[in-house]
């Protein structure tokens, strides 16, 4: 199953792959370089394939958990100043996804969203000091009784060069459902409340609404 944000690269990815594959045979008559530029073909379309796909998963709702927001590996926990929204002491939780892995975005708790706001940006690496503040972005917050508010922000990498974001204000959003997607892009941070007790450690390999990273 893939994303409905890759229809558009995915066909002309199979258009360039076809393409490739009709005129490499009338390109050249050097063996190497035919089967070189029909290889490379069929490498981009995987790829393309691989970054766009969504795979089902059932995700167990359960109000005293916060699952992780995407697949990738926790780069960061650590407590830090969150300037835009609570504008006081959060515990931060990063998530750093490579290109291989699922980007799709999900809600990490169910709620209402209290705030949802797009940020234009550069395109520092993900892992840049600076990137969640100077980086193309969204802030989304999301707020039950269980765990108050908590603020995930989408930020594009080196590479991505589009965030899609399905949260608007005023919605009731189901843990684990989608969220928006990161188009080529890179690393989702969590904010949550201090004290909350942290299930992961840094390095630790995330799944997408599966992986529990905190409890209440």
């Amino acid at each position: 199953m893939f994303h409905k944000e890759g229809t558009k690269s995915i066909l002309l990815a199979i258009i360039f792959t076809a393409v490739v594959l009709l005129i490499s045979d009338n390109l050249t008559d050097i063996f190497w370089l035919k089967k070189g530029l029909q290889v490379f073909a069929f490498l981009v379309l995987i790829i393309i394939l691989q970054f766009f796909r969504n795979p089902k998963r059932t995700v167990v709702i359960n109000e005293n958990q916060i699952l992780a927001p995407v697949d990738g590996k926790v780069v960061v926990i650590e407590e830090v100043y969150e300037g835009e929204y609570f504008k006081d002491k959060r515990l931060q939780v990063s998530i750093f996804m490579s290109p291989i892995n699922v980007h799709v975005t999900r809600y990490v708790m169910s709620g209402i969203v209290k705030f949802s706001k797009y940020h234009p940006g550069k395109f520092l690496v993900a892992w840049h000091p600076k990137a969640s503040e100077e980086n193309e972005r969204t802030t989304v917050v999301v707020e039950n009784k269980t765990f108050g508010a908590v603020l995930y922000r989408q930020i594009a990498g080196a590479l991505a060069r589009r965030i899609v974001n399905y949260a608007e204000e005023g919605m009731q959003v189901v843990q684990g459902t989608d969220a928006g997607f990161i188009k080529f892009g890179s690393r989702v941070d969590l904010f949550l409340p201090l004290g909350t007790p942290i299930n992961v450690v840094l390095n630790q390999k995330a799944i997408g609404g599966k992986t529990i990273i905190a409890t209440k």
